[in-house]
């Protein structure tokens, strides 16, 4: 990072986050802000996409309080889910109404790690009597899978049907900063079948998304979704608001504190000077306990 843009970190920490590892700030500005403020904006028919380290109890309840604080304007709330699959939304139904016990539920859908107790709650958060529901997000993981490994000229015509419609790969600067966090890749190729596979993840959520308000047009709709998929808006929020350019979205990055000198924080935090903020809004705590 240059010189000039880790001063601008320092001042901007110095003012605002000093002392503070904890609470939400603006992306943009860095200020810090409550959570009724962050959400004032969201409307009958909006996106809240939450970003988080997999696993961690504090952002497990910092999602629960968006979602609370969104209930408790009178709006109602449905939840999407990137760890189910949309083709398994049948028993991420039966599981809500209590058709199918969890211990079934988590068999049938094939669950692996982390512990469901942190992705409960968010689950069945939605309230079936007003006629919100769990929405399934994610591509079929036989799917991303094959292409990860062989690309997508691997797949079978059936194999191909499960891809969203209009298919689309992510925007480059999102690509670029994918195969950075991969340095040792065996070659070129390999990081094309991988970006690939991380596209259709979140091209398939964004069409859920966007599939999902032709019949709830009323809802909230807040996303759960590992937090690469939503840094910079180039991931998850880039191809929603692609497929419906008349969706309000709005961010969320959690970020973990624990263990971050005021320099690493500030860095972590930081808006790019070529895409903006890291989201809309990022909200700060240490976060120490895995469910693994």
């Amino acid at each position: 990072m240059r010189s000039s843009t880790l001063f601008l970190v320092s001042v901007l920490l110095s003012a605002c986050v000093h002392a503070q590892t904890t609470g939400i700030l603006h992306g943009k500005s860095l200020q810090p802000v409550p959570l009724t403020e962050t959400l004032s904006s969201v409307t009958p028919g909006s996106v809240v996409v939450i970003g988080e380290n997999h696993g961690f109890k504090a952002h497990q309840q910092q999602q629960l309080e968006i979602m609370q604080a969104l209930r408790a304007q009178g709006l109602k709330v449905s939840v999407g889910m990137e760890f189910f699959t949309y083709t398994q939304q049948s028993l991420v139904d039966s599981y809500h109404q209590g058709l199918l016990s969890e211990v079934d539920f988590l068999r049938a859908i094939a669950w692996g790690t982390p512990s469901f107790d942190f992705y409960r709650d968010q689950a069945l958060f939605a309230d079936l009597r007003e006629g919100a529901m769990t929405l399934a997000l994610n591509a079929p993981r036989a799917l991303t899978g094959k292409v990860a490994k062989l690309g997508l000229e691997s797949l079978t015509a059936e194999e191909s049907a499960l891809l969203p419609p209009q298919f689309t790969l992510g925007r480059d600067s999102y690509k670029r900063r994918f195969l950075g966090m991969m340095p040792h890749l065996p070659n070129p190729q390999a990081g094309e079948r991988y970006f690939a596979a991380q596209s259709i993840w979140d091209d398939t959520m964004a069409w859920r998304t966007a599939d999902f308000f032709a019949t709830h047009p009323q809802d909230v709709l807040v996303i759960v979704v590992g937090e690469f998929h939503v840094q910079f808006g180039g991931g998850l929020p880039d191809r929603i608001r692609a497929r419906a350019p008349h969706i309000p979205v709005l961010t969320f990055s959690q970020i973990n504190t624990a263990g971050l000198s005021e320099e690493e924080l500030g860095i972590e935090i930081a808006p790019s000077a070529t895409e903006g903020p890291r989201a809309d809004f990022l909200w700060l705590a240490p976060a120490q306990s895995l469910g693994f």
